[in-house]
């Protein structure tokens, strides 16, 4: 007796741990987070640029830092096959648009450059709820001035985004100063002397820090070294009176604003560029204290890559982590996939003639949907109301011939037959020409289309 071959299953296939699909009911948010920032920064002055999602290994641990979290642990590397050359996805903005800055010699450009972007980053990271191995970040870089109101207005910047969002409200900015690097270099040996001795008390990645960066202990959130990391000497005693006379500035421009603040001497953050100017705006419920975006001045960035000495700014907000905040605040964003109509044929003739006016609402901005399948009447109309359509375009053989087509009102059943020709001028006055797709097909508005900030913006459940 013959055995039967065993058949094996086909293997299922799931995302890669610490990724996700973004579905469409989350891309709506993704989309208004989109319409938003692009509406601040072109009001700002800041033009968009996307760079490349990898780069040469090297940009990242010259500009990042070699001894930081996300050089050591976090960088996907590869090397290419013929040559070697070692390349890692983007963990950040910066240091690449900072690359750009000075290979396409925008220093020759009046300064400052005023940049924006909204792009998916890399990082090796433990999963998490608001942390993943690919996540989405906008943000703004200001480069080529040092004045202290570029902080401010980069910090205001931001503000302004998070009021549009409806989640100011939850969120708490933070910020301090960590100085010029003659006054790190001053507290840092002071930190080195305070916590030598005391590596009994530090975790293994604070011991490590001690010896390569002291200040980020004051950045640990492991508990015993919070604990030590009060006590700690502050910076206040070492910060040099530019470094004081910039910070005060900041804050009294701010003040200006009215931009609530807490000045927290522990904030250091965890990149190796930051200088003088550092912040974040922190959601502070249920007692967590999860950075939803944050930045600060890298002054030194574009020199330490092969430019000239240039003062920078910049700011990122993790896109991911601002939905989960707008979705815990019960936020609905606007649903712009609704359907308008829905077009039903039976027959070859009915389908030609469907197409044509499928095309034409289109092209006229309606949201429209035709079944161009074998389906019956019932099961088309069936569909229809399984999409939410309010009207429904009906139309056979016979329709045709006669050169009619039925209009239906799929809430109440009610129908008229009106002439083909003036199908598409019909529907568009029943649904009002308010109510159209405002985008023409070169995604620009209208001309004769005026949007205010809050018709792009969410609505309370």
């Amino acid at each position: 007796m013959s055995k039967e071959k065993k058949v094996s299953k086909p293997e299922k296939f799931q995302a890669p741990r610490g990724v996700h699909d973004i579905l469409p009911e989350e891309h709506a948010y993704f989309t208004v987070i989109k319409k938003v920032v692009r509406h601040r920064a072109r009001q700002a002055g800041f033009r968009r640029i996307s760079t490349p999602v990898f780069e040469l290994k090297n940009l990242f641990t010259r500009g990042v830092g070699e001894q930081t979290d996300i050089v050591e642990k976090e960088l996907y590397t590869f090397a290419t096959k013929k040559d070697g050359d070692e390349y890692a996805l983007r963990p950040e903005g910066t240091a690449g648009i900072v690359r750009a800055y000075i290979q396409h010699g925008m220093n020759q450009l009046p300064q400052p450059v005023e940049l924006y972007y909204i792009e998916p980053f890399f990082r090796h990271d433990r999963p998490q709820k608001g942390r993943y191995r690919q996540f989405h970040q906008f943000g703004f870089e200001v480069i080529g001035e040092p004045d202290p109101g570029i902080d401010a207005q980069i910090i205001q910047l931001a503000a302004t985004i998070h009021e549009d969002l409806g989640i100011a409200d939850k969120l708490k900015l933070q910020i301090n100063t960590i100085g010029c690097p003659k006054c790190r270099e001053k507290f840092s040996n002071q930190l080195r002397d305070y916590f030598i001795g005391k590596e009994r008390s530090l975790c293994a990645n604070c011991v490590r820090r001690l010896a390569e960066n002291p200040l980020r202990i004051l950045d640990c959130k492991n508990e015993d070294c919070r604990i030590l990391a009060e006590n700690a000497p502050k910076f206040e005693n070492v910060i040099c009176e530019d470094c004081k006379d910039h910070h005060q500035k900041v804050l009294e421009l701010l003040d200006a604003v009215d931009i609530k603040y807490t000045e927290n001497p522990q904030l250091v953050r965890g990149l190796d560029y930051y200088a003088r100017t550092v912040f974040e705006f922190w959601n502070e419920s249920d007692g967590a204290q999860n950075s939803v975006g944050g930045g600060g001045r890298y002054d030194g960035l574009v020199e330490q890559l092969g430019g000239t000495a240039t003062a920078a700014c910049g700011y990122a907000g993790g896109v991911e982590r601002i939905i989960e905040l707008m979705q815990d605040s019960r936020m609905l964003a606007p649903d712009k996939d609704q359907i308008d109509i829905f077009v039903a044929q039976l027959g070859f003739g009915a389908k030609k003639v469907a197409l044509q006016i499928l095309t034409e609402l289109r092209g006229r901005g309606v949201h429209a949907l035709g079944a161009l399948g074998k389906a019956s009447m019932k099961d088309q109309l069936g569909k229809a109301d399984k999409f939410g359509v309010k009207y429904a375009l009906i139309l056979g053989e016979v329709e045709v011939r006669e050169g009619k087509i039925i209009l239906r009102d799929m809430a109440s059943g009610v129908q008229e037959v009106i002439p083909i020709g003036k199908a598409v001028e019909k529907v568009i006055k029943k649904i009002g020409e308010k109510n159209l797709d405002r985008y023409d097909p070169s995604g620009e508005l209208k001309k004769d289309t005026t949007v205010r900030p809050e018709e792009e913006l969410l609505i309370r459940d």
